[in-house]
């Protein structure tokens, strides 16, 4: 496995694979990985001839009191997993070789971007668009590979994706949990042991509402409210608490078709976020 630092090393290296014919599967990554992560690149590595990780902490998707200097930042360990995994290339550039002037250009998704946590992360979306705009670019992988515990970036991509023509496809995998249902997250790591055993709060009160459709509640205010009791017992503290349709992401007052459960809940020094589609037939409908 090559570990490379700058773009034309990896697109060396990608441009060799190519021209060996191998079909190029990437996986965008912020660092600190785990097992959740790894099942991106295993998904890769069972599809694609030649898997490339890439790990930045990208600057341009923090808000100025959001926690870009103390995010996580493990690239040894990093590496042993992607090697585990089965990745060919890890590209882990520094914030000068991603953006080595100050940055003009944009892109921008409207409506996906909006609500959930847009509304409460202003210019987060237009950071991760942007710089994975620039990272297809460098990587001009086949299939790019996300994870559904970010549902709104994964949103947001595959329309970006289709709608400025990208050659590539993007896979959404499934969410990878702990035993007791915590969906894994790289700031898990900020949890004490006893934020971490209440943060499965999040899980639970998805869980508690999926129950409630299934058999019929279909009132969006009632299952939040229910949803709400569920984390602040705990002693999270919900930024939002959203049902949405599963393809617009727009807000529902009553689940009429499949929808989005979504959660962002502070749980001591941590913004944890998790979601659950609850699919529409067979529920029965009471108001």
């Amino acid at each position: 496995m090559h570990v490379v630092h700058t773009i034309n090393e990896v697109r060396a290296a990608v441009a060799a694979a190519r021209k060996a014919g191998k079909p190029i599967g990437f996986v965008p990554t912020m660092g600190a990985l785990h097992a959740g992560h790894g099942s991106l690149v295993q998904k890769a590595r069972s599809e694609c001839g030649y898997v490339v990780v890439s790990i930045f902490v990208n600057p341009t998707q923090f808000g100025p009191t959001e926690d870009f200097s103390k995010y996580p930042r493990t690239l040894e360990d990093d590496i042993k997993l992607c090697a585990a995994m089965g990745a060919d290339c890890i590209f882990a550039p520094a914030v000068e070789e991603m953006y080595p002037e100050r940055n003009l250009s944009w892109v921008d998704v409207e409506k996906l971007s909006e609500g959930l946590c847009g509304a409460s992360r202003p210019g987060h979306f237009r950071g991760v668009t942007t710089v994975c705009t620039k990272l297809f670019h460098i990587v001009l992988p086949d299939i790019a590979y996300f994870g559904q515990k970010d549902a709104q970036q994964a949103a947001v991509l595959c329309r970006m994706v289709a709608d400025l023509n990208f050659s590539m496809q993007i896979k959404v995998c499934p969410i990878i949990r702990e035993a007791d249902g915590l969906a894994m997250s790289s700031r898990n790591r900020y949890l004490s042991p006893d934020d971490r055993r209440r943060a499965v709060c999040l899980y639970q009160a998805l869980c508690l509402c999926k129950q409630q459709v299934e058999q019929g509640i279909v009132s969006v205010s009632d299952l939040v409210r229910q949803m709400d009791e569920v984390l602040t017992a705990a002693g999270g503290t919900p930024d939002y608490i959203s049902i949405v349709d599963a393809k617009s992401l727009q807000s529902l007052q009553v689940i009429d078709r499949d929808a989005l459960a979504a959660i962002a809940c502070r749980v001591g020094p941590a913004r944890l976020i998790d979601n659950m589609l609850i699919f529409l037939n067979p529920i029965r409908f009471q108001l």
